[in-house]
């Protein structure tokens, strides 16, 4: 045996190390791509290819049925700073009150909305901060909101986000109840590189820059997770929520709108 070469297949060593390899491979792989997903029913696999592209992240096919409908003049350019995010002092939130007369009609006298527009109660204030600048600079769109936020000097911004942060915020969703939350709120969907909701918008850990979205009108979340999905909103930093929002199904988007506007929570006790 002196004389037989390590990878000659006449080697006695190396027909069972190969064997045994590829044993190891397939069993690998059914349990990573198979078994596992079968068995986490958070979790949809649509079959084994749809598997190993989304555990190699990479989609099952690129999108080449053109362009989606783009209302806003490009992605955000502001930079968010932690700055942004300390409380005002009084006399900004005394300022930020008169100003916000101007916002009652649709966003309600104490910044709840009784018309399906946000609701601005105790966002954060770099939240108000980013989407008025986004408005200003036509990277959201929607003509009321650029109209208004034409005339706002970066003062004015920051005295607004002053008063609505310091209101009390609605709070319609008891998100820091596991049983409560739905799938994708609560762990989200690897297997479709969609994020829990929770790790940004989290009512104890949150994102700088995620709004607040307990207590949210449901159709104007279904409204902004459509725009989006689309593409027709396209104001989020290196297109996060474009990015999640992309792979959920409608129904996704109604369930999670529904858990948020508080109206999925029959039978959830604290």
């Amino acid at each position: 045996m002196a004389d037989v070469p390590l990878w000659s297949w006449r080697n006695p060593w190396l027909r069972p190390s190969v064997v045994s390899l590829l044993i190891l491979v397939v069993v690998t792989m059914g349990v990573g791509f198979v078994w596992l997903p079968a068995e986490s029913h958070d979790f949809a696999g649509n079959g084994l290819w749809a598997s190993i592209c989304r555990a190699a992240g990479v989609p099952m096919a690129w999108d080449t049925a053109g362009s989606p409908v783009r209302t806003g003049s490009g992605t955000t350019t502001v930079v968010l700073e932690r700055s942004m995010s300390a409380p005002g002092k009084s006399d900004a939130v005394g300022r930020g009150a008169t100003l916000a007369l101007n916002c009652t009609t649709c966003h309600g006298a104490r910044g709840m909305s009784v018309s399906d527009a946000p609701n601005l109660a105790g966002q954060y204030p770099e939240v108000i901060i980013k989407q008025l600048r986004d408005f200003q600079g036509g990277q959201r769109a929607s003509s009321i909101m650029q109209a208004l936020a034409k005339g706002l000097s970066d003062a004015n911004i920051t005295d607004l986000a002053a008063y609505y942060a310091y209101l009390p915020k609605a709070r319609n969703a008891p998100t820091t109840y596991a049983d409560a939350l739905p799938a994708l709120v609560r762990v989200g969907a690897p297997m479709r590189n969609i994020a829990p909701c929770i790790a940004c918008h989290g009512s104890i850990d949150q994102k700088l820059g995620a709004p607040w979205l307990e207590g949210m009108p449901k159709a104007y979340l279904v409204v902004q997770l459509t725009s989006f999905q689309s593409g027709a909103r396209r104001n989020d930093s290196h297109a996060q929520m474009r990015n999640m929002a992309r792979a959920m199904s409608a129904a996704e988007i109604s369930g999670v709108a529904d858990f948020y506007a508080g109206r999925g929570l029959q039978g959830a006790t604290r």
